[in-house]
């Protein structure tokens, strides 16, 4: 559909991120999943974020029952502390905390007996899949999750091998938003990972695009994914929902 932005990047740009001002995806919080390791870590990535143009962050560490066992509590003292550390630098942005859930067992007894954290007036619910293979009987889940009121936003579609232009299409019209990580068009996570992101944007399917913030490796992709067109048609003339209600 819009193959005039598989052409060659540009040189330079004048492109950031404040049209949307807000990254919904990040592991900022010091020291409690695979993101920044301590606060002096999370002060360097925010900063980073904030030379790109983004105004306001919500933190979304993991939660995962094998691997990162955090709770509201956990994340709402990581949060403190990170907060504390940006008025002691004079650093003026506003960062948020909710949770990005892995989708398991474990998940599904969450969302059955606790209150799950979301951000915005939407309650959007921030979750993933396996990169092996995605729950057999998710439908259910998903349903579940619209009838407790929650708005789902699958994290980064593009990064599971086993999906679809089709599969992402279904979930969709189901009621599940797609966030795609802007790093994933510049190549960072391979070939494949990047066509299939062009492939959902030009599908119209990418409903928010985010950082996936964990270390400075990152940040530098995110500096370089603004010379993409595919990023720059992202940030002028695409319908997304981030700069909707959530600054």
């Amino acid at each position: 559909m819009f193959g005039i932005f598989k052409k060659k990047e540009k040189a330079s740009t004048n492109f950031n991120f404040d049209v949307i001002g807000v990254d919904m995806h990040s592991h900022v919080l010091p020291g409690i999943d695979d993101g920044a390791q301590d606060v002096g870590q999370s002060i360097q990535l925010i900063r980073a974020m904030m030379d790109l143009g983004i105004k306001r962050i919500f933190a979304t560490p993991h939660i995962m029952a094998d691997y990162y066992r955090n709770t509201p509590e956990t994340i709402g003292a990581a949060l403190e502390i990170l907060r504390a550390e940006l008025v002691k630098e004079n650093i003026d942005i506003k960062v948020d905390a909710a949770a990005e859930y892995y989708c398991d067992e474990a998940f599904v007894t969450k969302l059955e007996n606790e209150k799950l954290l979301t951000f915005g007036e939407e309650k959007y619910l921030l979750f993933e899949f396996s990169f092996m293979s995605m729950p057999p009987d998710f439908m259910e889940t998903l349903h579940k999750m619209r009838r407790a009121g929650y708005q789902p936003i699958l994290a980064h579609p593009e990064r599971y091998g086993y999906f679809t232009v089709e599969k992402c299409t279904e979930l969709k019209d189901w009621g599940c938003l797609m966030q795609v990580n802007t790093t994933s068009l510049t190549g960072y996570h391979g070939k494949e990972v990047k066509k299939f992101a062009e492939q959902l944007v030009d599908e119209l399917l990418v409903d928010f695009i985010s950082s996936d913030m964990h270390h400075l490796k990152h940040a530098e992709s995110l500096r370089e994914s603004l010379k993409l067109p595919y990023v720059q048609r992202l940030l002028s003339e695409y319908p997304l929902l981030q700069n909707k209600g959530l600054l």
